[in-house]
């Protein structure tokens, strides 16, 4: 008798769990990140009138169909730098996107522009780990979203890279705290915990976080090791493919540049990724099409002014590139900037030393033939402000050393340089020191137990000595992995009045004589790796 009504209470039990279980056989998740503003269909990009095409198919067969970005959509690609992100967001709107979180790229205009093009969008764009110090509120109105398909309730909500401290202008987020490590675990479970108790059948996070062992401690894959409840997480910030399982969440990513399309659909028992790569789809919506082509014929037209030609490829690939070696695209840019800063003539007394450029901040490569207004706004899409800094040799090591800390693995802080010529042995590890201020950086514990400076100005380096070193603003205010320049007195600066493009031009035009030839054929032996 008392197995007879075990059996039955368990049946019963399978029953009502069967009855009382989301049907998920109707819903599909599209999702891209870091498009960068690469929404025009071209060979190898898919674009944003593709991405609509597709959902309309997807809807016209009877699924039910969510759009989401996982941040970094209005800069880098001159398509969108030209209106400063607000392109961005109209064609996202026309391809019905239903929500994104906000890279740290969606900064680099200043927050104020940021909140312009977050009240332009149609769709909610979320975050919730980024905090208005004076009020120590959330700085945007909406931290999640729950959105309704059928019957079923899906939860979303967004995560910014702590990076962000580092990987904009400071000015742009001064005000700002990106929660970090443990708060950011606390702020994801609470999300977490608030979309359960609402009663959703899924949760989602838009993670602009990436996986990078730079980001260590707030990457993507630490706070799903650390967070319980995310049944999905569609990540972003360092380019990669994703297709994996941490615990119970699928981790995915597309890669960037709208190179493939994220496409997630249930398969009874696990939600599962399948990128969609380009020419898999060819269709574009044609609304969407024409609104791209209108703006990028605007684009076209102020962008094809030419400055000069190259004769070689001047390379700017990320990795293996300028996030990880020298290369002739680095010893150019630097090479522009050193010349500008003295021509400037801003000194009283004395000349420039050298120049500093992060790779991180150089964003394409340039193809062999004519170079271009919009060829140089590709590569420094950020209209950073030429500055000089006066620091002594012990700073300088600090920031070449903490500028490579991860090398041979890419970062981007890493340092191109013209006037300088420096070492870097990768056999001996990378040891953290203090942790730099408001940054997910830390100084090196011995400065000059990994990175050696051979030279400066022609001279042999001195750690006492004084120099004078020409770089952007962004640098010289302790952006990326340059946080020992935020130290009192450490870097005294000065804007020398060009910005970066205007910089690059010129010494394309004046000193070359309008033509990159054999001297960038190769990088110029101004940064060994051991």
């Amino acid at each position: 008798m008392r197995r007879t009504l075990f059996t039955l209470v368990l049946a019963l039990s399978m029953l009502l769990n069967t009855a009382w279980a989301a049907d998920f056989s109707r819903l599909v998740i599209l999702h891209s990140n870091d498009t960068h503003g690469y929404d025009q269909r071209a060979d190898g990009i898919n674009g944003m009138a593709t991405i609509a095409a597709l959902k309309k198919d997807l809807q016209a067969k009877g699924y039910d169909v969510l759009l989401f970005d996982a941040g970094d959509a209005t800069q880098d690609n001159n398509l969108v730098n030209f209106s400063q992100g607000k392109s961005a967001i109209a064609f996202m709107n026309a391809a019905g996107y239903d929500a994104m979180t906000l890279g740290n790229h969606e900064f680099d205009y200043g927050q104020d522009v940021t909140l312009k093009r977050v009240k332009e969008a149609k769709f909610p764009v979320l975050s919730a780990n980024i905090i208005v110090e004076a009020t120590g509120k959330p700085f945007l109105k909406k931290t999640d979203t729950i959105i309704k398909k059928g019957a079923l309730k899906i939860g979303v909500f967004g995560l910014t890279t702590p990076e962000t401290k580092v990987t904009t202008n400071p000015k742009n987020i001064y005000g700002l705290n990106f929660l970090g490590k443990d708060q950011i675990f606390t702020t994801a479970q609470n999300e977490v915990n608030k979309l359960k108790a609402a009663g959703c059948d899924l949760i989602v996070c838009l993670g602009h976080l990436g996986s990078e062992d730079a980001n260590m401690g707030h990457r993507s894959d630490d706070v799903l090791q650390n967070v319980k409840g995310i049944d999905i997480f569609i990540d972003g910030h360092d380019h990669n493919k994703k297709n994996l399982r941490i615990g119970n969440t699928l981790l995915v990513e597309t890669g960037s540049y709208t190179k493939n399309i994220g496409f997630i659909k249930h398969d009874g028992q696990n939600w599962k990724e399948e990128l969609m790569p380009y020419g898999q789809f060819k269709q574009e919506d044609p609304q969407v099409k024409q609104l791209i082509d209108q703006a990028a014929a605007e684009v076209t037209k102020h962008m094809s002014l030419k400055v000069g030609t190259t004769d070689i490829l001047l390379n700017g690939n990320r990795n293996p590139g300028i996030r990880t070696m020298e290369t002739n695209l680095g010893d150019l840019c630097a090479d522009a900037f050193l010349w500008q800063a003295r021509m400037a003539n801003v000194l009283s007394k004395g000349t420039v030393d050298g120049a500093i450029l992060n790779g991180g901040g150089i964003r394409n490569s340039i193809n062999p033939g004519a170079i271009t207004i919009g060829s140089i706004s590709s590569i420094l899409p950020y209209n950073n402000q030429v500055y000089i800094m006066n620091i002594n040799g012990a700073t300088l090591l600090e920031i070449l050393e903490a500028a490579t800390s991860s090398i041979p693995e890419a970062i981007g802080a890493f340092p191109q340089v013209a006037g300088i010529k420096y070492v870097i042995n990768t056999a001996i590890p990378y040891t953290n020191g203090k942790q730099y201020p408001h940054s997910t950086y830390f100084a090196p514990a011995k400065p000059g137990s990994r990175v050696e400076i051979l030279e400066v100005n022609g001279k042999p380096f001195e750690l006492s000595g004084q120099y004078t070193i020409a770089s952007y603003e962004f640098l010289c205010r302790g952006g990326d992995a340059y946080g020992a320049l935020l130290t009192p007195g450490a870097a005294h600066i000065h804007s020398i009045g060009y910005i970066d493009t205007a910089a690059l031009i010129n010494y394309i035009k004046e000193e070359l004589h309008g033509v990159v030839g054999p001297a960038y054929a190769q990088p110029q032996g101004r940064v060994v790796i051991k």
